[in-house]
């Protein structure tokens, strides 16, 4: 399977990383040589320097020969007639294009044919909507939804002092009152698939499956103290603070956003009616005391700088903020972010290619393929949703007698509205919805993948 990533920023680089580990045909394009070279080093890939919207740059690129083309580069007018002009060439080809700007998202749905659109992706509106489902379950790190939101795998730190501390797996349930299933532990940067006597620890990053209505019995009985957030400052005004401040109006959440350029204030200020902007610098420690941190529920920093964030993020935390979400682009380095007490780390460019990622799997696989895929563990993991239809292996046969690839977990069963955590006696059947979760070099592209 042949594809085109056009524009090599960092949408475009984590899709090449992926994509290129499951062996797909990747060439990119990009108008700056400097990025090339470095995707050339790192992945197996082909690349051509130009503009991607022109005939003449497609054409070398192979356009004709392509089955999906993704444009990803900064631009949104960039992006659409990169894909207008690709479909022009190869009407068979399929076409993914990256649209941020609120004004186009509906005009981009409703012309699609027009534009030649396949699927249009934003990574700031995901990225809004994540750290607002943060919001809602203040105490967890990330919150992944599965089965149209009837489950949720949810990454907790085991601290100092915690109830699970020293805990065996088996004896989780009768701690936190519900049943739970524990599907991946981060220790030491490394992914482990637990079984029931493995003991957790402090400093453990762990996974755990839930249904969604067991979130908030899960919390209070390890004793994570969490409250209604009611207030919410931002600092950063840009597309993810403008797509975050309209789902939390919708709830009624008080919302400030700080931000340095007066004519962004401005803009918000007009869309944005009941949110508070404020001109000044995020960064600023007087900024924030008299714009009232120490009164805010929860602080967001999504200004476009990593390490501007981080440090806004720290002041937050030291402050006794009880919720800190940090948005950060191009850190890589797990180790120094674990150790800083920043609270989740949100990196929208990763969340919006798990999208993309899906609709390739989608196109090789033509029945059976993911319904959802999250990454977890720190991308050690992948954590996938697939329907069980007629052509599935083992249905009706209990767990216990299936035999699995090393290094998978089934972690979720639902039917219906009846969502289960699978035991040995359980079984799926046509029309089941099942959670996997797969960790190691294993490429799950369907349900049947699973078995040995």
């Amino acid at each position: 399977m042949k594809i085109i990533i056009a524009g090599n920023g960092k949408v475009g680089q984590t899709l090449a990383k992926l994509l290129s580990a499951e062996g797909y045909d990747l060439t990119i394009i990009d108008s700056q040589p400097s990025v090339l070279q470095s995707s050339l080093e790192k992945f197996d890939v082909m690349a051509f320097q130009g503009n991607c919207a022109s005939m003449e740059t497609l054409l070398s690129a192979g356009v004709k020969n392509t089955d999906l083309l993704i444009a990803t580069t900064g631009t949104d007018e960039l992006n659409l007639l990169c894909c207008m002009t690709a479909r022009a060439m190869n009407p068979k080809i399929h076409t993914i294009a990256r649209i941020r700007d609120p004004e186009y998202a509906k005009q981009a749905y409703i012309m699609k044919d027009a534009f030649g659109l396949s699927l249009a992706f934003n990574p700031e509106k995901q990225a809004a909507k994540e750290i607002e489902r943060l919001i809602k379950y203040p105490g967890f790190l990330k919150i992944d939804s599965f089965a149209k939101g009837r489950v949720e795998i949810v990454e907790l730190k085991i601290e100092e002092g915690s109830k699970l501390c020293n805990v065996p797996l088996k004896d989780m349930n009768g701690i936190v009152k519900c049943k739970v299933l524990v599907c991946a532990v981060l220790r030491n940067r490394k992914v482990i698939a637990p079984d029931g006597n493995f003991e957790l620890k402090a400093g453990d990053k762990i996974y755990v499956t839930a249904p969604t209505d067991a979130l908030s019995d899960l919390l209070k009985n390890l004793g994570i103290v969490t409250h209604k957030i009611k207030d919410v400052m931002i600092a950063g005004g840009g597309m993810v603070s403008y797509y975050l401040a309209c789902l939390l109006e919708k709830s009624k959440i008080n919302v400030r956003i700080i931000d340095s350029d007066y004519g962004r204030c401005i803009k918000l200020s007009e869309q944005l009616p009941k949110a508070s902007i404020i001109h000044g610098d995020a960064s600023n420690q007087q900024v924030l005391e008299s714009e009232g941190i120490n009164e805010a529920d929860a602080l967001v920093t999504l200004t476009g700088n990593d390490e501007l964030n981080m440090i806004i993020s720290l002041y937050g935390s030291n402050c006794g903020i009880p919720l800190t979400v940090t948005k950060l682009t191009n850190f890589e380095n797990s180790n120094i972010i674990d150790s800083l007490p920043i609270g989740s780390v949100i990196s929208p460019h990763r969340l919006c290619c798990n999208t993309i990622v899906r609709y390739v799997r989608t196109m090789r696989n033509q029945t059976g393929a993911a319904v959802t895929i999250h990454s977890i563990a720190d991308g050690q993991a992948e954590a996938i949703e697939f329907l069980v239809d007629k052509n599935t292996l083992n249905c009706g046969i209990p767990l216990k007698k299936n035999k699995l690839r090393k290094n998978i977990l089934i972690v979720c069963i639902t039917r219906g509205d009846v969502t289960e955590m699978p035991d040995g006696d359980s079984t799926f059947n046509e029309g089941d919805s099942v959670v996997i979760v797969s960790s190691g070099d294993n490429v799950i592209l369907q349900l049947n993948d699973i078995f040995e």
